[in-house]
């Protein structure tokens, strides 16, 4: 073996525990020593590096003792590396956050779902967490473009939109998982139905248009003009979220695979019910139900309006708004009836001529 100088072996032992470290690398590491602000680790440097507890734990109620402990060896992120007299700072907060975000990035390009953890809802959609990290879900992908029902720490299964760390965007869709299931279980479930079928659901979504029905995993819509035969100003006042509903299938498209439902038909349909109760001529009463710029209408039978039109209330211009009040009950009659096209035309002015 060949000599080696006391100058030559000394370089070589210095050599030995001198490598660069560059910021974002990741090293590994031994803890060996711990004090009140963090843990000393020895990464095979010439000095121990620094891992503060801020750079341990994402929330305040995990403990640093029960991640870290003396003698753990682990993978940590450089933060900062050495400089003359400082040592090189660690993070393990930044390492998980890097390999979440690597993770989120490969599930992503594979399209598989993951489950997110609702934090809050916002104004145009819903905080959430995946992977330790936040994501926005945004009312459009959301199930059925809404998350007023989502509650705090509800879990949802979702799909990866968009994760960039470097603008520390994360955007998630439960929409696309709706639908990934939705098309898979689609075609077998309306296979199975056909028109005027009464089925049961339960309502899982309630809108300004209407509700959402889960028909056996499919949401079949129940529109507001099918909720009930008198006038509603919303769905909410006459269903609930989560209630269990018989309604009647009124159109099914194969194409889309969508389903219309409807709930005023599993009644009796009340203009039938007045066709061979009213006649034109007739002087009947009735209740103001809404009052317009054009006319009233006036409900005539639970489930009919009837309109008045302001020309039929008294000759020439008459403000309908200083002459009638919501509940009101009024004497009218029946000018033009077409039950069969649920047309009902009143008047009052023809009254007072004939009185």
């Amino acid at each position: 073996m060949s000599n080696i100088s006391t100058d030559e072996f000394e370089k070589l032992l210095e050599n030995s525990y001198t490598y660069k470290l560059n910021v974002a690398d990741v090293v590994k590491g031994v803890v060996v020593k711990k004090d009140k602000e963090g843990f000393l680790v020895d990464i095979g440097a010439k000095t121990e590096a620094y891992l503060p507890n801020r750079e341990i734990v994402n929330h305040h109620s995990q403990n640093v003792d029960d991640i870290v402990k003396l003698w753990d060896e682990k993978e940590f992120y450089v933060m900062k590396d050495e400089e003359d007299d400082e040592v090189a700072l660690l993070s393990l907060k930044k390492l998980s956050c890097a390999q979440a975000w690597q993770k989120l990035s490969d599930l992503k390009s594979s399209n598989e779902t993951v489950v997110a953890r609702v934090i809050s809802s916002v104004k145009g959609g819903l905080i959430a967490e995946v992977e330790g990290l936040r994501g926005f879900i945004p009312s459009s992908q959301l199930r059925a473009g809404s998350g007023s029902e989502v509650q705090p720490e509800q879990e949802l299964d979702v799909k990866i939109l968009e994760a960039d760390p470097k603008r520390n965007k994360l955007i998630l869709s439960q929409r696309q998982v709706y639908t990934q299931q939705r098309e898979m279980v689609a075609d077998e479930v309306i296979s199975k139905l056909s028109v005027d079928q009464v089925i049961e659901g339960e309502v899982v979504r309630i809108a300004d248009f209407g509700a959402f029905i889960d028909i056996d995993g499919i949401d079949g819509l129940l529109p507001i003009s099918e909720i009930s035969w008198e006038r509603i100003k919303h769905p909410s006042d006459v269903i609930a979220l989560g209630q269990k509903l018989q309604v009647k299938i009124i159109r099914i498209d194969e194409e889309l695979k969508r389903i219309s439902l409807s709930l005023k038909k599993m009644g009796a349909n009340p203009w039938e019910e007045i066709a061979n109760k009213f006649s034109e001529g007739d002087i009947i009463k009735g209740t103001v139900n809404k009052i317009t710029s054009f006319g009233a209408f006036i409900n005539i039978f639970p489930g009919v309006e009837a309109l008045l039109p302001s020309s039929e209330i008294a000759d020439g211009h008459v403000n309908v708004n200083s002459m009638f009040n919501l509940g009101d009950e009024i004497e009218v009659l029946i000018k033009k009836f077409t039950p069969q096209e649920h047309r009902i035309g009143l008047s009052i002015r023809d009254i007072k001529k004939d009185a």
